[in-house]
């Protein structure tokens, strides 16, 4: 049983610790052995606190012996990426320039959330510097590597905490999302990552991405995801732009099915290209979706690639939390980050105010879209994962343009849209495929069930990388 306690399910640990069949210091213990077993190779780890970790099981145990746990992630382990503030733990961000020699006194609104409901933390994940791009390597850490094949890269940027979800490290994890960086991970490394509506799970400091960022749970199965959503979309008086709290309780319907549902399918956004094997998967699990009787209408919802308008609020974002650094410090930037805030020197004011009008386009004809189907589907990604510690898959065509691989993540950045990657399969060399399903604003729940559904329908979430 102990070998197997690190890859169950967290609703799954809650039925054990309920019924004593097991403690959460033996599920912690077997987390650690997995991390210690694999971490040499992988690399997903930037922080491990063996000591913190038992403590925090141990105090668990006492608390399901006496029949009061302090909720259903009592006692269950989670990672946390290297963005997110951790008392007691240093936030490094991936970057050699922040000091960690300063007070870490704070927990970020998700990472309270999880303390307050007796989570136990494992350690920190690893990320790009400042989560800046689409995988996941940085000056700091070095190169993160995906289980499925570990010449790969998992992708970016919580792809340290899709990482370790894909090798059994542990059942939740919580990551961050600017333009792709929580569902880009989970489509090269076959786990399951929800983006979150803006402002339902609050986050604090606030991003400097601007209102691009999300943070939300990643996880091996769209009922975990639901479970740490009743943890975390919770309000923080610290995010002013935080949603009010809706007491949505996330497993509610969860189990509904699809029939009925309005879903529209668009294989490429109207501009995208995509590789014939990721493209053959995600239309073999629309039809999955249609066979379980959802009414499926092929058809793209109508803009051009807004990758330009991305670029600048991106690029101005890494601007105005870099480009004041001391020579000194810039020198000890990753240097194609250093590359992109040199380029946003060009960005004038002007530049922004027409990223956002044009934002401001794409996120009205979006909800208009979206009231004539309750979910969006797409590939996750139109590529299989590619080398690990590349910037872009290799083609001297692309060099410097990071978001063209990954057009079908950052519109819903910039539409602030809740959206989802679930595993929808592998390619002939057994690399994992996402679906990516997208819904209407405020609408998380409709996102959940539709994964929910695809994923009792299929067993690609029950497939483990060979030696995990």
């Amino acid at each position: 049983m102990s070998k197997e306690l690190h890859w169950m399910s967290a609703t799954r640990l809650a039925k054990g610790y309920a019924k004593g069949d097991f403690s959460p210091v033996d599920v912690a213990r077997s987390c650690l052995a997995q991390i210690r077993t694999h971490e040499p190779k992988l690399n997903a780890m930037s922080l491990i606190d063996e000591t913190m970790s038992h403590a925090m099981a141990q105090a668990s145990h006492k608390r399901w012996k006496k029949g009061e746990p302090l909720s259903p992630l009592d006692g269950v382990p989670v990672l946390i990426k290297d963005l997110l503030l951790v008392k007691g733990w240093p936030t490094l961000r991936g970057s050699r320039t922040v000091d960690r020699n300063q007070p870490w006194d704070n927990d970020a609104p998700a990472v309270a959330r999880l303390r307050e409901a007796g989570a136990v933390f494992l350690g920190m994940t690893t990320t790009p510097e400042f989560g800046w791009k689409g995988v996941t390597d940085s000056p700091l850490t070095g190169i993160t590597r995906n289980p499925w094949n570990a010449d790969l890269t998992p992708g970016g940027s919580s792809g340290g905490s899709a990482a370790g979800l894909a090798a059994g490290y542990a059942p939740l994890a919580l990551g961050t999302d600017g333009g792709g960086s929580i569902r880009i991970p989970a489509g090269f490394t076959g786990t399951f990552g929800h983006k979150p509506s803006f402002g339902r799970v609050p986050a604090w400091p606030l991003s400097p991405f601007g209102t691009v960022a999300h943070v939300g749970p990643m996880t091996r199965r769209v009922k975990d995801a639901a479970l740490l959503m009743n943890a975390i979309a919770r309000p923080d008086n610290r995010d002013w732009f935080s949603l009010p709290y809706d007491g949505a309780d996330y497993l509610k319907g969860l189990g509904k099915g699809v029939k009925g549902l309005r879903i529209a399918f668009s294989p490429g956004l109207g501009y995208v290209d995509v590789n014939p094997e990721i493209a053959a998967l995600v239309r073999k699990a629309v039809e999955t979706l249609a066979d379980l009787g959802a009414h499926v209408e092929e058809v793209d919802p109508g803009f051009s690639d807004p990758a330009e308008c991305f670029r600048v609020l991106w690029f101005s974002g890494a601007r105005s939390i870099l480009g004041q650094l001391p020579d000194e410090k810039k020198a000890l930037l990753d240097p194609a980050l250093a590359d992109v805030v040199e380029q946003a020197a060009s960005i004038s004011v002007q530049d922004v105010f027409d990223a956002n009008k044009a934002r401001g386009v794409l996120g009205t004809g979006m909800r208009l879209f979206m009231e004539k189907h309750d979910v969006l589907l797409t590939p996750t990604l139109p590529i299989p994962a590619f080398g690990a510690g590349l910037l872009q898959p290799a083609d001297p065509d692309n060099r410097g343009k990071w978001v063209n691989w990954t057009p079908f993540t950052y519109p819903f950045n910039l539409t602030q849209q809740p959206a989802a990657s679930v595993p929808c399969g592998f390619t002939e060399s057994g690399l994992p495929a996402g679906l990516h399903v997208i819904g209407r604003m405020f609408d998380d729940r409709t996102v959940l069930r539709v994964c929910e559904a695809f994923e009792q329908a299929t067993d690609f979430h029950k497939a483990k990388p060979a030696g995990y």
